[in-house]
């Protein structure tokens, strides 16, 4: 099998510039260039990609791991694989299902160098675990997380979620509904003190309404819906957890014969493609966005360069369910 030494041989120079000849790296004279060109196609010899990797100690390949395959999963996922082939590395996705010994085989994948660094978009293995295999690659965190070995590309939804009560406010709705995700995480937590500073703000009575926690599907929605009814319509807005519950909520309103947003007004979260075709108000989450910022601050570690990253900021979206 011809070899990089044997190119270089043939072609009357030294490995080292034939090297250079064939990555295009490195100054090499026109005409050594076109003798090593020329040899290599004689020979149809291709450089070993995994050798050239070994020697460089990187494999060009970062790990992301997910749990599923929701829509805003996939739209992260989406524009991390974009901005990691557009700088030439290639992205392995690791499936978790919720699963914490999926997530550890991901994090012996780091430690075992098959991958240069890891991407968490959720996890549910103790920060500490995570953490701990830092030391073998960069890892970054699209899930909100302070910890100063694991950063994370969150935003701050306090403010997401002020932009869409502010709204209701100005549109003169005063028993506002809460719909959380989980209660356990920050964005959670951040979503609840907004809205009793938003409470606070104007003298409201935060109990005017009940509020819901653990509630992130189109199902929830839909029983959103059904406890308007049966409740005795206390609320006269839903600030929901994402577009999802959202969907729910107005779908089934509106089969039941409820009218959005004369009866009760809805706001999503996330901006996703279906809020558009529903006519959904929303929040809009630059998710693309942070995806380039994770990669970014992979590419810094792996490369030792200081790429700077991109300002994130929420947007409200006005529609028809406001």
């Amino acid at each position: 099998m011809t070899n990089i030494q044997e190119i270089a041989r043939r072609a009357g120079v030294s490995p080292s510039t034939a090297s250079r000849a064939l990555s295009g790296k490195g100054y090499v004279s026109e005409e050594k260039k076109l003798r090593v060109l020329a040899v290599a196609e004689q020979f149809d010899y291709v450089p070993n990609a995994n050798a050239v990797l070994l020697k460089s100690g990187t494999t060009r390949r970062i790990g992301l791991v997910a749990p599923s395959f929701e829509e805003s999963v996939s739209l992260f996922t989406g524009g991390f694989v974009r901005a990691a082939q557009e700088n030439g590395y290639t992205v392995t996705l690791f499936m978790t299902g919720f699963d914490t010994a999926k997530e550890r085989e991901a994090l012996e994948a780091l430690r075992r160098k098959q991958v240069d660094a890891l991407v968490f978009v959720m996890f549910l293995s103790g920060l500490p675990t995570i953490a701990s295999y830092a030391k073998y690659g960069p890892i970054v965190s699209w899930q909100r997380v302070v910890h100063k070995e694991v950063p994370s590309v969150f935003m701050d939804q306090y403010d997401g979620y002020m932009l869409g009560l502010e709204h209701l406010y100005a549109r003169g709705y005063r028993r506002i509904c809460s719909v959380y995700g989980a209660g356990t995480r920050l964005n959670t937590q951040s979503r609840i003190e907004a809205f009793a500073d938003f409470c606070r703000k104007y003298d409201l009575d935060p109990q005017a309404a009940p509020f819901f926690m653990e509630k992130g599907t189109t199902a929830h929605g839909e029983e959103l819906a059904r406890w308007w009814l049966e409740s005795g319509r206390i609320p006269d807005a839903f600030a929901t957890t994402n577009d999802q519950v959202a969907a729910g909520l107005v779908a089934e309103a509106r089969r039941l014969g409820l009218r959005v947003p004369e009866d009760f007004a809805v706001c999503g979260f996330d901006n996703l493609d279906f809020a558009h075709l529903l006519d959904l108000t929303t929040i809009h989450y630059p998710v693309d966005e942070q995806a380039a910022n994770a990669f970014a601050m992979i590419r810094s570690r792996i490369e030792d360069i200081e790429l700077p990253l991109r300002p994130l900021n929420f947007r409200l979206v006005e529609r028809a369910t406001t």
